[in-house]
Protein backbone atom coordinates (compact mmCIF):
# COMPACT_ATOMS: atom_id res chain seq x y z
CA UNK A 1 0.00 0.00 0.00
CA UNK A 2 1.62 3.41 -0.90
CA UNK A 3 0.63 6.30 0.56
CA UNK A 4 1.47 10.11 -0.20
CA UNK A 5 1.87 12.96 1.85
CA UNK A 6 -0.21 15.79 1.39
CA UNK A 7 1.75 18.95 1.33
CA UNK A 8 0.00 22.22 2.58
CA UNK A 9 1.15 25.01 -0.10
CA UNK A 10 2.71 28.06 1.10
CA UNK A 11 1.39 30.46 1.83
CA UNK A 12 1.44 33.77 -0.38
CA UNK A 13 1.14 36.91 0.42
CA UNK A 14 2.31 37.21 4.06
CA UNK A 15 4.90 39.78 4.61
CA UNK A 16 7.61 39.24 7.28
CA UNK A 17 7.22 41.47 10.59
CA UNK A 18 9.98 43.59 9.28
CA UNK A 19 8.50 44.56 6.37
CA UNK A 20 5.03 44.95 7.96
CA UNK A 21 7.15 47.60 10.28
CA UNK A 22 8.66 49.32 7.56
CA UNK A 23 5.40 49.82 5.74
CA UNK A 24 3.56 51.18 9.04
CA UNK A 25 6.39 53.51 9.74
CA UNK A 26 6.19 54.99 5.90
CA UNK A 27 2.31 55.53 6.27
CA UNK A 28 2.30 57.19 9.62
CA UNK A 29 5.72 59.48 8.82
CA UNK A 30 3.62 59.97 5.89
CA UNK A 31 0.71 61.04 7.36
CA UNK A 32 2.40 63.25 9.58
CA UNK A 33 3.99 65.20 7.04
CA UNK A 34 0.61 65.54 4.81
CA UNK A 35 -1.48 66.54 8.22
CA UNK A 36 1.34 69.20 10.43
CA UNK A 37 0.79 72.01 7.45
CA UNK A 38 -2.80 71.82 8.28
CA UNK A 39 -2.59 71.38 11.95
CA UNK A 40 -0.04 74.16 12.13
CA UNK A 41 -2.38 76.70 10.32
CA UNK A 42 -5.34 75.54 12.59
CA UNK A 43 -3.38 75.85 15.81
CA UNK A 44 -1.55 79.18 14.76
CA UNK A 45 -5.53 80.62 13.76
CA UNK A 46 -5.96 79.95 17.65
CA UNK A 47 -3.19 82.12 19.20
CA UNK A 48 -3.02 85.38 20.14
CA UNK A 49 -1.05 87.95 17.43
CA UNK A 50 2.15 88.47 19.86
CA UNK A 51 2.12 84.72 19.51
CA UNK A 52 1.58 83.76 16.51
CA UNK A 53 5.21 83.06 15.10
CA UNK A 54 5.84 80.59 18.22
CA UNK A 55 5.27 77.66 18.89
CA UNK A 56 3.34 78.43 22.46
CA UNK A 57 0.25 76.78 20.71
CA UNK A 58 -2.24 76.01 24.18
CA UNK A 59 -1.07 78.54 26.09
CA UNK A 60 -3.88 82.03 25.45
CA UNK A 61 -6.08 79.80 22.71
CA UNK A 62 -8.34 82.57 21.54
CA UNK A 63 -11.45 82.70 18.62
CA UNK A 64 -10.28 86.33 18.14
CA UNK A 65 -8.48 85.79 15.14
CA UNK A 66 -12.33 84.98 13.68
CA UNK A 67 -13.84 87.38 15.23
CA UNK A 68 -11.84 89.79 14.02
CA UNK A 69 -11.57 88.36 10.54
CA UNK A 70 -15.39 88.74 9.97
CA UNK A 71 -16.00 91.89 11.72
CA UNK A 72 -12.91 94.11 10.83
CA UNK A 73 -12.27 92.96 7.02
CA UNK A 74 -14.99 92.11 3.99
CA UNK A 75 -14.28 88.10 4.55
CA UNK A 76 -17.61 87.31 4.29
CA UNK A 77 -18.11 89.97 0.51
CA UNK A 78 -14.97 87.60 -0.37
CA UNK A 79 -16.26 84.34 0.68
CA UNK A 80 -19.57 85.00 -1.37
CA UNK A 81 -17.57 86.45 -4.39
CA UNK A 82 -15.81 83.19 -4.51
CA UNK A 83 -18.72 80.54 -3.62
CA UNK A 84 -20.54 82.44 -6.71
CA UNK A 85 -17.94 82.23 -9.27
CA UNK A 86 -16.99 78.36 -7.83
CA UNK A 87 -20.56 77.37 -8.13
CA UNK A 88 -21.59 78.63 -11.39
CA UNK A 89 -17.84 77.44 -12.52
CA UNK A 90 -19.10 73.85 -11.55
CA UNK A 91 -22.48 74.12 -13.21
CA UNK A 92 -21.30 74.99 -16.37
CA UNK A 93 -18.43 73.32 -16.53
CA UNK A 94 -20.22 70.01 -15.74
CA UNK A 95 -22.55 70.86 -18.59
CA UNK A 96 -20.08 71.62 -20.92
CA UNK A 97 -17.47 69.20 -20.48
CA UNK A 98 -20.77 65.95 -20.17
CA UNK A 99 -22.61 67.56 -23.62
CA UNK A 100 -18.52 67.64 -25.46
CA UNK A 101 -17.45 64.48 -23.54
CA UNK A 102 -20.96 62.59 -25.48
CA UNK A 103 -20.88 64.15 -28.44
CA UNK A 104 -17.39 63.17 -29.26
CA UNK A 105 -18.03 59.82 -28.18
CA UNK A 106 -21.30 58.86 -29.86
CA UNK A 107 -21.01 60.96 -33.11
CA UNK A 108 -18.84 61.61 -36.21
CA UNK A 109 -18.89 65.36 -37.65
CA UNK A 110 -16.25 67.44 -39.43
CA UNK A 111 -13.55 69.07 -37.16
CA UNK A 112 -13.91 65.89 -34.79
CA UNK A 113 -10.16 65.44 -34.56
CA UNK A 114 -9.24 69.00 -34.24
CA UNK A 115 -11.89 69.27 -31.62
CA UNK A 116 -10.00 66.49 -29.41
CA UNK A 117 -6.54 67.91 -30.66
CA UNK A 118 -7.41 71.69 -29.11
CA UNK A 119 -8.83 70.44 -26.12
CA UNK A 120 -5.35 68.34 -25.55
CA UNK A 121 -3.02 70.97 -26.59
CA UNK A 122 -4.74 73.91 -24.45
CA UNK A 123 -3.75 72.20 -21.46
CA UNK A 124 -0.02 72.61 -22.24
CA UNK A 125 -0.22 76.73 -21.36
CA UNK A 126 1.16 77.00 -18.32
CA UNK A 127 -0.88 80.40 -16.50
CA UNK A 128 1.71 82.67 -16.46
CA UNK A 129 1.38 82.73 -20.45
CA UNK A 130 -1.81 83.20 -20.98
CA UNK A 131 -2.42 85.62 -18.13
CA UNK A 132 -1.55 88.90 -20.40
CA UNK A 133 -3.69 87.31 -23.59
CA UNK A 134 -6.24 86.68 -21.18
CA UNK A 135 -6.21 90.39 -19.70
CA UNK A 136 -6.69 91.84 -22.75
CA UNK A 137 -9.36 90.16 -24.35
CA UNK A 138 -11.40 90.53 -21.37
CA UNK A 139 -11.13 94.39 -21.57
CA UNK A 140 -11.60 94.55 -25.10
CA UNK A 141 -15.31 92.48 -24.13
CA UNK A 142 -15.80 94.45 -21.25
CA UNK A 143 -15.69 91.85 -18.63
CA UNK A 144 -12.58 92.84 -16.74
CA UNK A 145 -13.10 92.53 -13.10
CA UNK A 146 -16.34 91.00 -13.67
CA UNK A 147 -17.75 87.67 -12.37
CA UNK A 148 -18.51 86.25 -15.50
CA UNK A 149 -15.08 87.03 -16.85
CA UNK A 150 -13.77 84.90 -14.26
CA UNK A 151 -16.07 82.23 -14.53
CA UNK A 152 -15.52 82.09 -18.61
CA UNK A 153 -11.39 81.90 -17.86
CA UNK A 154 -11.94 78.78 -15.21
CA UNK A 155 -13.92 77.24 -17.81
CA UNK A 156 -11.31 76.86 -20.14
CA UNK A 157 -9.09 75.30 -17.36
CA UNK A 158 -11.76 72.62 -16.14
CA UNK A 159 -13.54 71.85 -19.62
CA UNK A 160 -10.51 70.90 -21.77
CA UNK A 161 -9.32 67.94 -18.76
CA UNK A 162 -13.08 66.77 -18.42
CA UNK A 163 -14.26 66.40 -21.28
CA UNK A 164 -11.53 64.37 -22.22
CA UNK A 165 -12.30 62.53 -19.07
CA UNK A 166 -15.83 62.36 -19.57
CA UNK A 167 -15.37 60.82 -23.18
CA UNK A 168 -13.50 57.81 -21.73
CA UNK A 169 -16.95 57.33 -19.50
CA UNK A 170 -19.51 57.61 -22.54
CA UNK A 171 -17.02 55.45 -24.60
CA UNK A 172 -17.60 52.82 -21.37
CA UNK A 173 -21.44 52.88 -21.40
CA UNK A 174 -22.52 50.64 -24.53
CA UNK A 175 -24.04 51.84 -27.48
CA UNK A 176 -26.92 49.81 -27.15
CA UNK A 177 -28.47 51.96 -24.30
CA UNK A 178 -28.14 54.37 -26.89
CA UNK A 179 -30.39 52.79 -29.34
CA UNK A 180 -32.85 51.47 -26.99
CA UNK A 181 -33.75 54.79 -26.14
CA UNK A 182 -33.89 55.75 -30.14
CA UNK A 183 -36.35 52.93 -30.47
CA UNK A 184 -38.33 54.00 -27.97
CA UNK A 185 -38.82 57.13 -29.04
CA UNK A 186 -36.21 59.28 -27.38
CA UNK A 187 -34.55 62.19 -29.02
CA UNK A 188 -30.83 62.57 -28.66
CA UNK A 189 -30.76 64.69 -26.13
CA UNK A 190 -33.55 62.52 -24.61
CA UNK A 191 -31.78 59.46 -24.48
CA UNK A 192 -28.61 61.71 -22.95
CA UNK A 193 -29.89 63.02 -20.08
CA UNK A 194 -32.29 60.35 -19.28
CA UNK A 195 -30.15 57.20 -20.10
CA UNK A 196 -26.63 57.90 -20.37
CA UNK A 197 -25.95 60.16 -18.05
CA UNK A 198 -27.39 58.69 -14.99
CA UNK A 199 -24.68 56.07 -15.72
CA UNK A 200 -21.53 58.48 -15.48
CA UNK A 201 -22.31 59.92 -12.28
CA UNK A 202 -19.08 58.67 -11.16
CA UNK A 203 -17.16 60.83 -14.06
CA UNK A 204 -19.89 63.47 -13.08
CA UNK A 205 -18.37 63.65 -9.50
CA UNK A 206 -14.75 64.38 -10.88
CA UNK A 207 -15.77 66.97 -13.30
CA UNK A 208 -17.99 68.88 -10.17
CA UNK A 209 -14.81 68.33 -7.87
CA UNK A 210 -12.52 69.09 -10.36
CA UNK A 211 -13.84 72.72 -11.34
CA UNK A 212 -14.99 73.44 -7.81
CA UNK A 213 -11.64 73.22 -7.00
CA UNK A 214 -10.32 75.12 -10.06
CA UNK A 215 -12.26 77.86 -9.26
CA UNK A 216 -11.91 78.06 -5.53
CA UNK A 217 -8.71 77.58 -5.18
CA UNK A 218 -7.08 79.72 -8.08
CA UNK A 219 -4.96 82.70 -7.31
CA UNK A 220 -3.15 84.36 -10.70
CA UNK A 221 -6.18 85.16 -12.58
CA UNK A 222 -8.29 86.10 -9.24
CA UNK A 223 -5.44 88.05 -8.40
CA UNK A 224 -5.03 89.63 -11.60
CA UNK A 225 -8.89 90.17 -13.18
CA UNK A 226 -10.30 91.44 -10.11
CA UNK A 227 -10.13 94.56 -8.15
CA UNK A 228 -11.42 96.32 -5.16
CA UNK A 229 -12.68 94.68 -1.86
CA UNK A 230 -15.92 94.15 -3.13
CA UNK A 231 -15.03 92.18 -6.68
CA UNK A 232 -12.31 90.46 -4.50
CA UNK A 233 -12.52 86.36 -4.58
CA UNK A 234 -10.66 84.38 -0.99
CA UNK A 235 -7.54 83.87 -2.83
CA UNK A 236 -7.22 87.69 -3.53
CA UNK A 237 -8.22 88.70 -0.27
CA UNK A 238 -5.99 86.73 1.38
CA UNK A 239 -3.16 88.62 -0.02
CA UNK A 240 -4.65 91.86 1.67
CA UNK A 241 -2.94 90.22 4.73
CA UNK A 242 0.63 90.18 3.74
CA UNK A 243 2.31 93.57 2.46
CA UNK A 244 5.67 95.09 1.97
CA UNK A 245 5.62 95.58 6.12
CA UNK A 246 5.09 92.47 7.16
CA UNK A 247 2.15 89.57 7.50
CA UNK A 248 -0.79 89.42 10.09
CA UNK A 249 -0.54 85.72 10.48
CA UNK A 250 -3.73 85.68 13.01
CA UNK A 251 -6.65 86.75 10.25
CA UNK A 252 -4.56 85.22 7.05
CA UNK A 253 -5.02 82.06 8.73
CA UNK A 254 -8.24 82.25 10.64
CA UNK A 255 -9.09 82.98 6.34
CA UNK A 256 -7.55 79.96 5.40
CA UNK A 257 -9.27 77.60 8.01
CA UNK A 258 -12.51 78.78 6.56
CA UNK A 259 -11.34 78.51 3.40
CA UNK A 260 -10.85 74.97 3.46
CA UNK A 261 -14.07 73.95 4.95
CA UNK A 262 -16.13 74.09 1.36
CA UNK A 263 -13.65 72.46 -0.32
CA UNK A 264 -13.98 69.27 2.47
CA UNK A 265 -17.57 69.65 2.37
CA UNK A 266 -16.78 69.03 -1.89
CA UNK A 267 -14.77 66.25 -1.30
CA UNK A 268 -16.84 64.45 1.31
CA UNK A 269 -19.53 64.80 -0.88
CA UNK A 270 -17.66 63.27 -4.27
CA UNK A 271 -15.12 61.32 -2.43
CA UNK A 272 -17.00 57.81 -3.07
CA UNK A 273 -16.97 58.34 -7.07
CA UNK A 274 -13.53 60.37 -7.29
CA UNK A 275 -11.24 57.16 -7.23
CA UNK A 276 -13.69 55.00 -10.03
CA UNK A 277 -14.03 58.14 -11.92
CA UNK A 278 -10.89 59.30 -12.47
CA UNK A 279 -9.69 55.71 -13.09
CA UNK A 280 -12.07 55.13 -15.36
CA UNK A 281 -11.81 57.42 -17.20
CA UNK A 282 -8.21 57.61 -17.41
CA UNK A 283 -8.28 54.06 -18.97
CA UNK A 284 -11.06 54.60 -21.84
CA UNK A 285 -9.43 57.59 -23.14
Amino acid sequence: MVTSTVTNPPRRGRRSPLASAALHTTLVVTSVIAVFPVLWVFLTSLKPASQATTTDFFEDTTFENYAGLLRDTPFLTWFGNSLLIAGLTTVLGVFVAATTGYAVSRFRFPGKRGLMWTLLITQMFPVAVLIVPIYNIMVSVGLLNNPAGLVITYLTIAVPFCAWMMKGFFDSVPREIDESGMVDGLTPFGTFFRLVLPLARPGLAVTAFYSFITAWGEVAYASAFMVGDENLTLAGGLQKFVNQYGAQWGPMTAASVLIVIPAALVFLFAQRHLVTGMSAGAVKG
